[in-house]
């Protein structure tokens, strides 16, 4: 006979509700200084607003994070953050919502570089729908922004430069890319 099954949390529920909010609010706090992965689910489940300094750091490092992979792991299908890589679009379009543009597309040039070297690195290239993902509303953003053309086309030569695979969001690209180079030769 098995012995039934006993809630695991209910006595840590228990001991939680006897706490003030501060010391909840304080263990909160020291868990997420202590973890990223509980920084990131914090933030995204509080929808915690950042000015764009911290989004651009809080970004790179969703980056660093997401195409992070053991170098003894090449050509095989192994673990990535994929929730890094959520925090990385969710940063991507806070900044576009802010009035950010250019720092989007910097920052969407470093997940290129470092995403194509992870879809590169492994066997099936498995996180390049997540990059794809991350990339699709800059380039929505670049469609209908008033950015000058010509600094947009050299955006996309420089993506497609750090594209170490050369397919990563390669057909929104070259729409991209074609579309302005036909409004630019109009009179």
């Amino acid at each position: 006979m098995t012995p039934p099954r006993s809630n695991s949390t209910a006595e840590l529920t228990k001991a939680l509700t006897r706490r003030t909010k501060k010391e909840l609010v304080d263990v909160l706090l020291e868990l997420a200084r202590a973890d990223r992965v509980v920084l990131r689910k914090l933030t995204a489940r509080f929808e915690v607003a950042a000015i764009p300094d911290q989004l651009v750091a809080a970004t790179l490092q969703a980056i660093v994070d997401a195409t992070d992979f053991d170098e003894r792991d090449l050509n095989r299908n192994f673990a990535y953050d994929d929730e890094a890589y959520a925090e990385v679009k969710r940063n991507l379009g806070r900044l576009i919502a802010a009035g950010q543009l250019p720092l989007a597309m910097q920052l969407s040039l470093e997940l290129m570089k470092q995403g194509s070297h992870q879809v590169e690195s492994s066997d099936e290239g498995m996180m390049t729908q997540d990059i794809e993902d991350c990339l699709a509303p800059v380039i929505t953003a670049l469609t209908k922004c008033d950015l000058p053309g010509h600094q947009v086309l050299a955006w996309c030569a420089a993506m497609f430069a750090n594209d170490r695979v050369g397919f990563i969001c390669r057909n929104p690209l070259e729409a991209l890319q074609k579309r302005l180079q036909t409004d630019a030769a109009r009179p």
